[in-house]
């Protein structure tokens, strides 16, 4: 039986990629790796882990529903990392700025967002889309 190939694009089985962290195994060392696995939860419908790493304060207002249901209305195909700073296991912020490819009403689209991302208590968290500059 052949594996899963990572949703993020990184070209690894999911098991030895975002599934790693998707199952609570481990954490994402750096920013893109929790991108990376935030697009996963999306294309996989894990919504509580995309609560789970959303900045601790952000997560009361959360709107489980509602991305749930963006999610699953949406056909995930591709992702596409266009820039990191920072963000790596040594630093405390970092931005990752990444296109995602997406199919809705039988129309392609593209999300494209710059992320920022901080750490606390050793533990990446998404904490908000930047305007670009």
């Amino acid at each position: 039986m052949r594996e899963t190939s990572c949703p993020c694009g990184s070209g690894r089985g999911l098991s030895d990629c975002c599934g790693l962290y998707l199952s609570g195994g481990r954490v994402p060392e750096t920013a893109e790796a929790l991108m990376r696995s935030r697009y996963s939860a999306y294309v996989r419908q894990q919504i509580d882990y995309l609560k789970d790493t959303l900045w601790p304060k952000e997560q009361a207002r959360f709107d489980f529903a509602g991305t749930a249901r963006w999610a699953a209305e949406n056909h995930w195909t591709g992702l596409t990392v266009l820039k990191t700073e920072k963000g790596t296991a040594e630093d405390r912020d970092g931005t990752v700025l990444f296109e995602a490819k997406f199919l809705a009403g039988g129309q392609l689209n593209t999300h494209r967002e710059l992320s920022r991302f901080r750490k606390k208590a050793g533990r990446w968290y998404y904490v908000e889309a930047l305007p670009e500059t």
